[in-house]
């Protein structure tokens, strides 16, 4: 999870539009918006002020003053994203900037209507998201055999990802009060301030008493924070269980690991074994509909090729 840093986001751009995102940012604040939410928000609202100083002529008004911007430049905005970046990164910025225009128009009042009225979204590609096998998940679990510090934690966080299905954000940001060994359960703090608590199983628990055993002997045990960096008496941070994960991954011989796989491994799993979809979106912290279907794209993949074998259309001619 990024460090939201305003004075970075806004470096360089005009006085109207810093003033604007520090306000869009304190009223974000006021909603109790996440901070990854925040810091997407206003980056995207950045990235476009800078784009549009760049673009020269016809942008230099929209570069001084988001109130001038209009539906070609939100257009030639995301067509530049699509190139440079991706569909699926323009779509997300096409999300963060209807919600920054509809601030500016409603609440702000400066704006008599937004220029994204009749900008489309991006359309994405329908990609199956890959999964970790099981065999690849022991292979990397491997790399963590051992009493040291490192590899008892390591052991811990990869074992409550694959096992929970959690984002990485809820699983680095964990305290240690929210692991509940009684009931050998975890409270996430998800999305939009949403807690939820989730059972794990018994190698799981193993691993994590482990670990607790460990860190009380850690120079950083008084902290509150669940993980901690192997050295400083500091918590481990978010992007440190990111590289954490990824050198895992690339000592078991494997390429492209990260946390968010597991993720979707969960989905599939549960819905490969006939699981609700109702109870997939309370265990991971969903709201729409549309992510049970998203996530177990995968596993209805692998449902229709085996009934295809096992009816065998147009293989007994």
């Amino acid at each position: 999870m990024p460090i939201l840093d305003l004075d970075k986001i806004t470096a360089g751009l005009a006085k109207t539009w810093d003033g604007f995102l520090r306000d869009w940012d304190r009223s974000l604040r006021a909603g109790n918006y996440p901070e990854t939410t925040r810091y997407n928000y206003l980056l995207a609202a950045a990235q476009l002020a800078r784009y549009l100083g760049d673009i020269g002529p016809g942008g230099e008004e929209a570069a001084q003053d988001p109130a001038e911007i209009t539906k070609s430049h939100i257009e030639a905005f995301q067509a530049w994203m699509i190139r440079s970046r991706s569909a699926s990164t323009a779509l997300n910025k096409h999300k963060a900037l209807q919600q920054f225009f509809k601030w500016l128009a409603f609440d702000e009042e400066e704006i008599s209507r937004s220029p994204m009225e009749h900008v489309k979204q991006p359309r994405t590609a329908q990609k199956l998201i890959p999964i970790i096998q099981d065999d690849d998940t022991s292979r990397i679990l491997d790399t963590c055999k051992g009493n040291s510090f490192l590899q008892l934690r390591d052991e811990a966080i990869i074992r409550l990802l694959c096992n929970t299905g959690a984002r990485l954000s809820e699983v680095a940001y964990l305290q240690v009060e929210d692991i509940d060994q009684n009931t050998d359960s975890v409270r996430y703090h998800g999305k939009g301030s949403k807690d939820r608590r989730v059972r794990f199983g018994h190698r799981t628990a193993r691993a994590i008493s482990r670990y607790l055993r460990a860190r009380a002997r850690h120079n950083g045990a008084t902290l509150p924070e669940l993980w901690l960096a192997d050295r400083g008496g500091r918590p481990l941070a978010s992007n440190g269980i990111k590289i954490m994960i990824r050198r895992r991954g690339q000592a078991a011989g494997l390429t492209g690991v990260h946390a968010h796989r597991w993720r979707h491994t969960f989905a599939h799993g549960w819905k490969r074994a006939g699981g609700d979809s109702g109870d997939l979106m309370l265990l991971l912290g969903w709201t729409s509909d549309d992510m049970p279907r998203r996530y177990g794209a995968s596993a209805a993949a692998e449902r229709a090729q085996e009934t295809h074998l096992r009816m065998g259309i147009g293989d007994h001619v």
